[in-house]
Order: C-alpha cells, then sequence, then structure tokens
C-alpha cells in the first residue's frame, strides 16, 4: 500500500495553527476549525506533539474522537516527548522557529529520536488524540533550521532509533506507514540514500509551494518519484504570507518576498483567480505530490482551501508565471 493510495483525497488539514503558532486562538474557534474541515468533507489530518506541547492533538482528538475511526486518515509525529513537568516556553530551543509556540502550553519538550522515545511518544500521542491507532507517523524536525551543526548526529540516532521501531511497527501492522517530515529538503536526500530503513513518504513543509520549490525540484522529487516515495507537501501557503498573512519561513516577510507576491496576485487578478487556488495547485501538479495539507485557524478558511483546490484555472495563467519568471521551468503545472 502506498501513502496516495491510503489518503482519502488530495486534500488533508494541518493542525500546526492549532496549537497556538503565532497568537491564542480560543477553543471555540478551533473545535469550529476542525469541525468546519470534517463538514466540508476533509479526512485526512495531520498534527504533532511539538504543535503548542501537545495542544493540538489535544484539539483534534476532541472534535475526532466524535466521529468513527474508520472515516478518517490520522498522522502525526515522533522526536519530542512532552512531559508533565513545565518550562519557560519563551526560553524553548526551536532553533530558527524560536517563539513560534509562544502561546502553546507550558509544558517541558524533550528532543529524543530513540527508539523508547518514540514508542513512548505515540503512546502518549494518541491518549491525547483519544484514539487507539495512528496511520501515519512522521520523524520530525531531523534537520538543520532545528539542530544547525548537531543535525547530522540528530539525523543518525533517529536512522538507528525512531526509524527501525516505526518500520517494525509498520512490518506488524500497527500502523500503516512512516517517514519523515521536515522544513528542509537535506534530511529526505540523506534519507533516500539509505539502503535501510526505507520510509513509505515524506512529508516536506514549506519547500515545494510557489514561492520556494528550485532545491526540490532539482534531485529530491525526482529521486522520491522513482523510488516511489510518496511527497505530502505541507505549508503550501509559505507560513501564510500566500495567503494573506505577513510571515514567510515562520519570520516576518521580507520585502523581497512581499514584492515577489504581489506579482503573483497581479496574475491572479488578471486571470480572476485565487492567489490560493494558485497555491495549492501548484504544489498538487508535481506527480510525486500525493496531497497537500493547509492549516487554519478559522472556519472560514476551510471552505476556501476546498474551493481553491478545486477552482478552474487557466492555461494561460501558468504560462504567465513560467513567462514572468515566477516559478522554474522546470516545475510541473497542472496543465502540462
Amino acid at each position: 500500500m502506498t501513502i496516495k493510495s491510503l489518503l482519502p483525497g488530495p486534500l488533508g488539514f494541518g493542525t500546526a495553527p492549532l496549537g497556538n503558532m503565532f497568537r491564542a486562538i480560543p477553543e471555540e474557534e478551533a473545535a469550529a476549525t476542525v469541525a468546519a474541515a470534517w463538514d466540508q468533507g476533509i479526512r485526512y489530518f495531520d498534527t504533532a506533539p511539538f504543535y503548542g506541547a501537545g495542544l493540538a492533538e489535544i484539539r483534534l482528538g476532541d472534535v475526532l474522537s466524535a466521529h468513527p475511526r474508520d472515516d478518517y486518515v490520522l498522522s502525526t509525529k515522533v522526536g519530542r516527548v512532552i512531559l508533565d513537568e513545565t518550562e519557560d516556553v519563551s526560553a524553548r530551543d526551536m532553533g530558527e522557529k524560536g517563539g513560534l509556540f509562544a502561546h502553546g502550553r507550558p509544558n517541558k519538550v524533550v528532543n529524543d529520536y530513540s527508539a523508547d522515545a518514540t514508542l513512548r511518544s505515540i503512546e502518549d500521542s494518541l491518549e491525547r488524540l483519544k484514539t487507539d491507532r495512528l496511520d501515519i507517523v512522521w520523524v520530525h524536525d531531523i534537520a538543520q533550521d532545528f539542530y544547525g551543526d548537531e543535525w547530522l548526529a540528530m539525523f543518525e540516532s533517529a536512522r538507528t532509533g525512531a526509524f527501525r521501531a516505526l518500520t517494525r511497527l509498520r512490518d506488524e501492522g500497527v500502523i500503516k506507514g512512516w517517514g519523515v517530515g521536515v522544513n528542509r529538503a537535506e534530511a529526505l536526500e540523506l534519507t533516500l540514500d539509505l539502503d535501510e530503513p526505507q520510509p513509505d513518504a515524506f512529508l516536506l513543509a514549506g519547500r515545494y509551494t510557489l514561492l520556494d520549490h528550485d532545491r526540490a525540484l532539482q534531485r529530491l522529487l525526482p529521486a522520491a518519484l522513482e523510488q516511489q516515495v510518496d511527497i505530502v507537501v505541507g505549508g503550501p501557503y509559505s507560513s501564510g504570507i500566500l495567503a494573506g498573512g505577513k510571515h514567510f519561513e515562520y519570520q516576518e516577510a521580507s520585502a523581497e518576498i512581499i514584492a515577489k507576491v504581489e506579482r503573483i496576485k497581479a496574475l491572479t487578478e488578471q486571470h480572476a483567480i485565487s492567489i490560493k487556488s494558485a497555491a495549492l495547485q501548484f504544489s498538487l501538479a508535481h506527480p510525486a505530490t500525493a496531497a497537500v495539507i493547509p492549516g487554519a485557524t478559522k472556519p472560514s478558511r476551510i471552505a476556501e482551501d476546498v474551493a481553491a483546490a478545486g477552482e478552474k484555472v487557466p492555461a494561460a495563467f501558468w504560462t504567465a508565471l513560467r513567462e514572468e519568471n515566477l516559478i522554474s521551468p522546470l516545475a510541473p503545472v497542472p496543465t502540462d
């Protein structure tokens, strides 16, 4: 079974924002957003312990537990264990993403990619999610943006720990598949070079979008396609800048990025389409892509995402993007 065949459709729901990313989200708003995703027909949900120190998992589980477990696909991540003791959230070591979940729970987060920690993380996630099983498990953030010069050591810890533990769980039928979820392509390229263990898929966040896709096109996506490793694209709106927000790569967007977005928006207006449709359909157009999982914190955003995924985008729009050098000439588009 491939991950693509497991997923119920090309559009899923990413829950990082529900961990109070950037702002404190009222409980009723978070619950209404997950409910809206369900009502709009979305049946793939992705989360992680890291999102608000378990907050996103708790909020997701509160809503999904009211629905039959066989009716949806669920993925979460390992690599962080959430403890009962608390810590100063503002001082939490998050690499380049310091302060991202400053409004999350104050529980202490421990980075640990060992086999034992992987199994404990899964058990804890099952409890927070109020479910008895997971479909897909991602090994989270074993990349330079979180660990700097130590990332290769963390990767090796994951290779001998989490990778092997998850392979065993997959082979035993406890989970249906596993992979690596990161914001940078290097760790995924390294994983593809391994003789063992072999993942089923990758979750690549923010690195196959309208604004950032060159590196993934050069090696990762062709190699993943050749090895039949599916790609789930996270962060298709590049931290929000492609959906009306102010952030790119989890930081305030630079003047250069803002200018590029304005050029893309001008073309979307010229062709009478939404910029969300351009972002989602671009990420989905590559044959290695199995699904795209935008995040949201307001119910109205879910309807926008569903409409954008199905919106008719004229071929002339994609031609214009190429002609104005706003996307790589190597990037597949829906009309290819």
